[in-house]
């Protein structure tokens, strides 16, 4: 009886065994959980690399702080002060915008001008010498810009923040008059009129419906 119990336990202990499944990463139970960290492992690869995308993006713009200014407003109870920003945004190929921020400290008026330039940037059609195909002329309340094509090696012939956009559009010849008001703001969105009313030869002839040699000619 005794030889017999004991065989019994032995097959009952190697039958249990069986039964036991592998250890994790070794058997059929344990390939989802690798399946499951390769994964991962791919998916933060990924991650980094549209971080790093998005950090290359927003290393090409580049952005300067035309004017601050301390602004109020009349509440009850009294004044309530805040800070007015004006930015330029642009990455110097052809792509510029003005924004105008409020906040209660410089920062944050700063980055909400920064946000609302990107809101609304323009391309600029730019020749080979990095100047504008044709004369221009731009208007936004009683500011008056004029935009005019240049030689290489002339440079930016602009002041105040006119010269502020047409440096961040990537415009490196060009000539610049302001007619207007001296206002900074007024001055920016008159030379981002005039930059957005520009077009190239190509884009005229198409929109005449003649060829670019009658427009030479």
């Amino acid at each position: 009886m005794t030889e017999s119990n004991t065989k019994s336990n032995s097959n009952s202990k190697e039958v249990a065994a069986a039964d036991v499944p592998a250890a994790d990463g070794q058997g059929q139970q344990g390939q989802p959980e690798q399946q499951q960290r390769r994964s991962g492992g791919r998916g933060d690869r990924r991650g980094g690399r549209r971080d790093r995308r998005g950090q290359e993006r927003d290393s090409e713009w580049q952005e300067r702080v035309v004017q601050i200014r301390r602004v109020s407003k009349t509440v009850k109870g009294g004044k309530k002060m805040s800070f007015r920003a004006i930015v330029v945004v642009g990455n110097e190929r052809g792509q510029v915008g003005v924004g105008v921020g409020k906040a209660g400290d410089v920062i944050g008026a700063v980055r909400k001008g920064v946000a609302d330039g990107k809101k609304h940037i323009v391309k600029v059609p730019l020749t080979r010498n990095s100047s504008i195909p044709t004369l221009s002329n731009g208007r936004d309340g009683a500011a008056s810009v004029l935009i005019r094509p240049a030689a290489p090696g002339t440079g930016v012939i602009a002041g105040g923040s006119i010269r502020t956009v047409l440096e961040l559009a990537g415009i490196k010849n060009v000539l610049a008059k302001r007619l207007g008001s001296k206002t900074p703001l007024n001055n920016a969105r008159a030379a981002m009129v005039a930059l957005a009313s520009l077009r190239t030869h190509k884009q005229t002839a198409k929109e005449r419906g003649i060829s670019l040699q009658q427009i030479y000619s």
